[in-house]
């Protein structure tokens, strides 16, 4: 196995990364209370807010970024556009497992469980090669475990919630798929290129299946529709584009992990918006999270100081690269 010290050399943290990442965790947020307000089934909206992102990024990147499209389709380039095309489909199957269950199980019980993504993470780049730092794994144990507090997972015995439960389990597996796969595409390929592949196959996977399961696909009052475009701009936009831009600088664990501030940005946002009061221990969750997210950073930063320099293409700016 390589050592920590074989883990790819990531230049250090700019003001924009840091922004673009402070942007996407409160953009992200938003997502739950959206899904919550739409009155749409739930892969219907992952359809229309993949279809309609692509229609806002697939133009600009297309006469931008010609030849980088022309690139990933001969030679050498054909492997990162495979990944482009993979990360597509993990992402598909991320919303076809997550977001049905939280219609099968209770919203905490699947939120915690989906929560489990940065734990997936670990283990990819375990099997690639990677030696975590025990302290980033301690760090990951204590965030989820404050996830889970936070949004007061409870779990039931049913049948129906136990499938529910595996469904969550599986969307935060395929999270961290889709972030694997985005860190490698990442590291030749623009944001925008990527994420319009990414986003396009995406939205073709999710259209066969919502045309398979008779899924409504029109039909749904004005403020649905302004749910939808809430989450085009705000969840997809400026929170999946902007991780997958940072992914140049911050390794896919540490994007899993902060991605979890999403469960008391979500909470503070239906607390204000939705009249749903958090819980009692959503503070002290809320806490070990902050904790265990400054636990990653910090002990990932360390790694990523010993790493052997290589060089990254990086991107002018997030969308206009």
């Amino acid at each position: 196995m390589l050592s920590v010290s074989s883990a790819p050399y990531r230049p250090p943290l700019d003001a924009l990364t840091v922004g673009a990442l402070a942007l996407a965790v409160s953009a992200v947020s938003s997502s739950a209370p959206l899904v919550a307000f739409a009155a749409a089934p739930a892969l219907a909206i992952a359809f229309w807010r993949n279809l309609l992102s692509l229609t806002v990024l697939g133009p600009f990147s297309l006469a931008r970024r010609r030849d980088e499209f022309r690139a990933l389709t001969v030679g050498a380039g054909r492997r990162e556009g495979l990944y482009c095309v993979l990360s597509g489909v993990a992402l598909a199957a991320h919303f076809a497992t997550w977001m049905p269950s939280a219609q099968l199980t209770s919203v905490a019980a699947a939120t915690a469980l989906g929560a489990t993504q940065p734990v997936w993470q670990g283990l990819i780049a375990r099997w690639q090669g990677r030696r975590l730092p025990v302290a980033v794994w301690a760090g990951i144990a204590v965030a989820v475990f404050g996830a889970a507090l936070a949004t007061g997972a409870d779990f039931t015995v049913s049948g129906r919630a136990f499938a529910g439960d595996l469904l969550a389990v599986a969307g935060g597996m395929f999270a961290a798929v889709y972030t694997a796969f985005g860190e490698r595409a990442r590291a030749t390929i623009s944001t925008t290129t990527y994420t319009t592949i990414c986003y396009g196959v995406c939205a073709a996977i999710l259209l066969v299946l919502c045309l398979l399961g008779g899924v409504r696909l029109h039909g749904y009052p004005p403020t649905t529709w302004l749910a939808i475009l809430g989450l085009v701009a705000g969840a997809q936009l400026l929170g999946h584009s902007m991780f997958n831009y940072a992914l140049h600088r911050v390794s896919a664990t540490t994007v899993s992990v902060l991605i979890l501030l999403e469960a008391p940005g979500a909470a503070l946002l239906a607390w204000v918006w939705l009249g749903q009061l958090p819980r009692a221990l959503a503070l002290p969750g809320l806490a070990l999270l902050l904790a265990g997210v400054a636990v990653v950073i910090v002990g990932g930063a360390r790694a990523g100081r010993r790493a052997e320099p290589v060089p990254l293409p990086a991107d002018a700016a997030p969308l206009a690269d």
